[in-house]
C-alpha cells in the first residue's frame, strides 16, 4: 500500500509540473493590436580598435585578406554597439513564430563564419556551410541543447542542423582557432540584432509591461522595464559599458 501511494503521489507530482511548464508556453494570437519597441544600444567610454588576427594555418585559403576580430564592433560616428541580441524576456502570447521562407545558414567561407550572429526558430534548419575545399570542424558549446562537435571535410559541402530549445550557443571551429560565432536561437518572434550603428527594432508587440534584454558577448547582459502600448513606439536607448574586474585581495596569514 505504502509503494502504491507513494508511486501515485510521485506521479502526480510529475504531471503537475509537466501541466505548469506547459502552461507558460508562448501562445500565438492572430491579433495582437500592438506596438513596437526601438532603440540604440551604444557603448560607454572609448571603445578599443578591433585586434588584427594572425592567420597561420591554411593560409592560402584562410589568409588571402586581412582579418580583425569582431567580439566589439563600435561605431565611430555615434558609438553604436552591433551585434547585441535584444529579447522580450517575459511575454507569453503575441504573433507566431514564422518559419523562414529560406533556408537558414552558417557559411565558413574563407575560414571565417558569416553571420557572426545569427537569430533562428527552434526547430528550423541550419545549413553550415564548407566551400573551402579544406576540413572545417563544427563545435557548438550549449546547455538547453545537445552540443555536437563534427568534422566537415572538404567533400562535405554542406551540414543541416537543428535547435530544439531556445539559448544562445557558441560555435567555434577547432580545425582554426581564429574562428567564432554565436548562435541564437529564439522561441519567440520578439527578438532583434542591432546594426551597425547599435539600431534595432522590435515590432507588432501586444500592449504589457515587459523586461527587455540587452545581451553582448563581450560587455554581457543588461536589463530595462519597458511598457509598450497599442499603435505607440516605446523607445528603450541603453549604454552598456566594460565589464570592471574584481581585485582580489590577498589574505594575510592570520585571515587564512
Amino acid at each position: 500500500m505504502r509503494s502504491n501511494f507513494s508511486k501515485t503521489f510521485w506521479v502526480g507530482i510529475v504531471g503537475i509540473m509537466v501541466f505548469a511548464t506547459q502552461s507558460r508556453a508562448y501562445e500565438a494570437v492572430e491579433d495582437t493590436k500592438g506596438g513596437s519597441i526601438s532603440g540604440t544600444v551604444t557603448f560607454v567610454g572609448s571603445p578599443p580598435a578591433p585586434q588584427k588576427i594572425n592567420i597561420d594555418k591554411d593560409v592560402e585559403i584562410c589568409g588571402t585578406h586581412e582579418k580583425f576580430t569582431e567580439y566589439l564592433l563600435v561605431s565611430k560616428k555615434n558609438k553604436g554597439i552591433q551585434n547585441v541580441v535584444v529579447s522580450i524576456t517575459n511575454i507569453e502570447k503575441g504573433k507566431a513564430l514564422v518559419m523562414p521562407e529560406e533556408t537558414l545558414q552558417l557559411n565558413q567561407k574563407g575560414c571565417w563564419f558569416n553571420p557572426h550572429i545569427q537569430i533562428i526558430p527552434v526547430e528550423a534548419t541550419l545549413e553550415i556551410l564548407n566551400p573551402d575545399g579544406i576540413m572545417h570542424n563544427i563545435h557548438t558549446l550549449s546547455i538547453e541543447n545537445p552540443s555536437f562537435n563534427k568534422a566537415q571535410p572538404k567533400f562535405k559541402k554542406k551540414m543541416k542542423v537543428t535547435f530544439e530549445f531556445a539559448e544562445i550557443i557558441k560555435v567555434k571551429c577547432d580545425a582554426h582557432n581564429w574562428m567564432g560565432g554565436w548562435i541564437v536561437v529564439a522561441e519567440h518572434p520578439y527578438y532583434a540584432l542591432s546594426d551597425e550603428t547599435g539600431s534595432f527594432a522590435i515590432k507588432d508587440v501586444p500592449p504589457g509591461e515587459y523586461t527587455l534584454e540587452y545581451w553582448h558577448e563581450t560587455l554581457g547582459k543588461q536589463t530595462q522595464v519597458i511598457t509598450v502600448k497599442a499603435g505607440a513606439e516605446t523607445q528603450a536607448d541603453i549604454a552598456m559599458k566594460p565589464k570592471v574586474k574584481e581585485k582580489k585581495i590577498k589574505k594575510t596569514p592570520e585571515e587564512k
